[in-house]
């Protein structure tokens, strides 16, 4: 992958930051690239509209959150504390591999997690990045 790309994609990650920011109900989920969208809670209910953009996975980066269907999408929890002292890195490797799946079967995956704080962006820019090294 080039720079270009890379560039691209960070800044299309910093404009969802920015609308998160300022739009806490929101349940549509953004597009990061194909087969990799980043929501709120809100989008993680939103079955129709997950359908309709093929989300097949759906990786919640929170404690103690339930699958909202559990019977229509492929869920990966992580269950970290809504804290910012807890090291998330613990977990790349078994989310990427988790997207990775995801998109070599045709599907994509929805990123979100309960409090909109950095958590699922941490884990969106590590995807990018490593996705970027491999």
């Amino acid at each position: 992958m080039n720079d270009t790309i890379f560039k691209d994609r960070i800044a299309a990650l910093l404009q969802v930051m920015q609308a998160t920011k300022t739009i806490k109900a929101d349940n549509i989920p953004c597009k990061i690239e194909e087969g990799l969208y980043l929501g709120s809670l809100g989008a993680a209910h939103d079955k129709s509209t997950l359908k309709r953009l093929n989300v097949t996975h759906i990786l919640t980066v929170a404690h103690s959150l339930s699958p909202a269907h559990p019977n229509d999408f492929i869920y990966k929890t992580i269950p970290v504390m809504d804290r910012e002292d807890v090291d998330i890195s613990q977990y790349f490797s078994e989310c990427f591999k988790f997207i990775e799946e995801a998109k070599k079967t045709g599907g994509a995956v929805l990123v979100h997690c309960f409090a909109g704080r950095s958590r699922r962006f941490a884990f969106i820019l590590f995807i990018l990045t490593f996705s970027v090294v491999m």
